[in-house]
């Protein structure tokens, strides 16, 4: 993966992660497809790791788990709890506060854009 393409992909996953609104969460993996990178969520949580001034905290592992650890976790939940974002237990109430990004966000899949593979 060259460098423009390191570039760009981040670029992606930064521009969707800025469409989840306040008082919603996405997770990890969702972003990733939402950039057209599905699988990349590692790349995901190194982007938010990398960058400044995104809203890191609406970011989420699947089931709406807080995957940080420690004082950055309580962060992460008192930052969701004041935009009105609720918990069940230790989790974030995904049913409640979960971000469906729009078709249109995201690149089509090969099956979706008509191609077909090859066999």
């Amino acid at each position: 993966m060259g460098a423009g393409t390191v570039l760009t992909m981040r670029s992606r996953i930064q521009a969707a992660i800025r469409k989840v609104p306040r008082g919603s969460v996405s997770t990890y993996g969702a972003v990733a497809r939402a950039a057209g990178h599905a699988g990349a969520a590692r790349q995901v949580a190194w982007t938010l790791h990398a960058s400044v001034g995104l809203p890191w905290h609406r970011i989420v592992g699947a089931g709406g788990e807080i995957k940080l650890r420690g004082d950055s976790a309580i962060e992460q939940r008192l930052r969701l709890e004041a935009e009105g974002v609720t918990f069940r237990g230790r989790r974030v109430n995904m049913r409640l506060h979960e971000h469906h990004f729009s078709r249109s966000s995201r690149k089509p899949s090969v099956r979706e854009s008509g191609k077909r593979s090859r066999r």
